[in-house]
């Protein structure tokens, strides 16, 4: 299979200089994006999921449905759905619709999330945080793998043998895990033999390697083969023509964002030092021109001893849409073809 390459988007309501800008437009923009991206000749584009003041991803499901009916080719998927804070049965039946809009070509990747919202917001508590999710992730494969459902668990009324509906194209529905930088997760993932989308939105790409093993090690324990333990990577980055044009675009509105996550978490606000420890050779970031950018993506994937698919997340850093549009048009049409030269899984 090639290699691919794909944007992931927050849908955050803000533009240049963190000025507001109307949801609708907002909204209107990013079908726009996902519309370039396909015919930009991008494999795959993800909807975030966040319930906060400043992001219009709430229902990732309904926006990526749109997505569908605007386009022929892409992939559409999650990225990622909070599983922890919603039904497993509501949510399956969500992204099978998508499935049947756009003809089969659906995904979810399913995590924990980053920010907790979600759980007060819909009556669960914080300290049942993982357990939450592995319960609910055990009931959406169930319901993948069959229509009428028996199970029980601590969080949900018990099925009995109900039926879900409806049911997607694609058999089985492709379920990503996304993850961050807990060992269990990657734990979790190569137990149950489901591709894995890692996030790494800081720190450098080969001290992720270890847990990358892990996932692996714990797959072919259970008997999965080598080939079903996929692995995916999603970090911020962004292409212009020139490495200055690029980092003069993205650097103020990263730094803004990264610095007021800050504030939550207890970090100290980012420096233009951080920023570029972050974007050199062994960095996460991938903000430069588009050689540089291939170059780096290839070593990330050496990095973590091969992966099958990128995506970007530019839209932390409020880059104005007409620029936005630029960038994709640079991945698709000067990173993708190098890296999937290079890349290519047999």
């Amino acid at each position: 299979m090639p290699f691919q390459l794909g944007i992931d988007s927050f849908v955050a309501a803000f533009e240049e200089r963190s000025e507001p800008i109307p949801p609708a437009e907002r909204m209107r923009d990013l079908l726009l994006q996902i519309q370039r991206a396909e015919s930009a000749g991008l494999d795959v584009f993800g909807i975030g999921e966040h319930h906060r003041k400043g992001f219009l991803d709430s229902a990732p499901a309904v926006i990526l449905a749109a997505a569908a009916a605007r386009t022929e080719r892409i992939r559409l998927t999650s990225a990622v759905a909070v599983l922890s804070a919603a039904d497993p049965v509501r949510v399956f039946q969500e992204f099978a619709t998508v499935d049947l809009i756009s003809q089969g070509r659906a995904e979810m990747v399913a995590g924990r999330g980053s920010f907790i919202e979600a759980f007060p917001l819909f009556g669960y508590a914080l300290r049942d945080y993982d357990a939450l999710f592995a319960e609910k992730l055990d009931l959406l494969l169930k319901i993948r793998d069959n229509e009428r459902v028996t199970w029980s668990g601590r969080f949900r009324p018990a099925l009995t043998g109900q039926g879900v509906y409806p049911r997607p194209v694609q058999n089985p529905f492709p379920i990503w895990v996304g993850v961050g930088g807990t060992p269990e997760s990657f734990v979790r993932a190569g137990t149950l033999g489901l591709p894995l989308m890692v996030a790494i939105i800081g720190g450098e790409t080969r001290q992720f390697r270890p847990l990358v093993d892990l996932y692996r090690k714990a797959g072919l324990a259970a008997g999965f083969s080598p080939n079903a333990l996929r692995v995916g990577m999603h970090s911020i980055g962004y292409v212009a023509e020139t490495r200055k044009e690029a980092e003069e675009d993205f650097y103020p509105g990263w730094a803004r964002a990264m610095t007021d996550i800050g504030k939550e978490r207890g970090w100290p606000p980012v420096r233009r030092e951080d920023f570029e420890a972050q974007n050199g050779p062994q960095g996460a970031l991938l903000v430069g021109d588009p050689d540089e950018v291939a170059a780096k993506i290839i070593r990330h994937s050496k990095a973590l001893g091969g992966i099958v698919r990128m995506t970007f997340m530019m839209g932390v850093a409020d880059v104005p849409h007409e620029k936005m549009l630029r960038s994709i048009d640079l991945i698709g049409s000067r990173v993708a073809p190098a890296v999937r030269e290079a890349l290519a899984v047999p």
